[in-house]
């Protein structure tokens, strides 16, 4: 996820550290919005943008603690960073207990609060989702014997009917009877679907498909 793509809300009635905390971030590569107050910043923001919010706690109206609390009614789980130049005990615990990821003090150092902001874009950072067609096929291979999923590997692999029969001392007939079914099972028009559904699932690996 590059740093353009990622987006920091800052919230401070403070219009001089606003503008040099803009600065700061924006020095760095990363996209800022300032607001002055609290209400602007909840009527702007987007709750599924890849962001945090740098959020000071003391504001004429609506103060960061209850900015925080209406995040949370609105359901918006974007990380938040307090930061403060009154900060004492009882606020900072009741803003962590309610899921804040830092508490800055003011004037800040520079580089902490970076640091504090990327870690916190970076807990954001959407994950990949998971590829259907490979739950579809998870499922699938749940759903084998024992006895087809023993001959499902060696035949992935590379064997030969004959060969699976040796190593599970059965006859080629049967062998070739679990193939037919694991195919159906599987969903595989041909032995090489199966192969692919088997990397894909990460039961063999595809540089070593044959073992000794």
């Amino acid at each position: 996820m590059s740093l353009q793509q990622q987006l920091v809300y800052v919230v401070d009635d403070d219009q001089g550290m606003l503008d040099s905390t803009l600065w700061l971030l924006e020095s760095v590569g990363l996209k800022a919005l300032p607001f002055t107050s609290g209400r602007a910043f909840l009527d702007a923001c987007e709750p599924q943008a890849n962001a945090c919010v740098l959020l000071d706690v003391r504001m004429p109206g609506m103060g960061g603690l209850n900015v925080q609390e209406e995040m949370r009614a609105r359901g918006i789980e974007l990380p938040v960073i307090f930061v403060s130049g009154h900060a004492d005990v009882p606020i900072v615990v009741r803003a962590f207990k309610a899921g804040a990821v830092d508490f800055i003090e003011k004037p800040y150092n520079e580089q902490l609060l970076l640091d504090s902001v990327q870690q916190a874009l970076d807990r954001q950072a959407p994950r990949p989702q998971a590829d259907p067609r490979l739950e579809s096929v998870q499922q699938r291979l749940a759903s084998l014997t024992p006895r087809e999923r023993d001959v499902l590997l060696p035949l992935v692999r590379g064997y030969t009917s004959r060969e699976v029969a040796e190593q599970l001392q059965i006859s080629v007939k049967t062998v070739d009877l679990y193939r037919s079914r694991v195919m159906k099972r599987m969903q595989a028009e041909t032995l090489a679907d199966l192969v692919g559904m088997a990397i894909a699932a990460e039961l063999v690996d595809a540089l070593q498909l044959r073992q000794a």
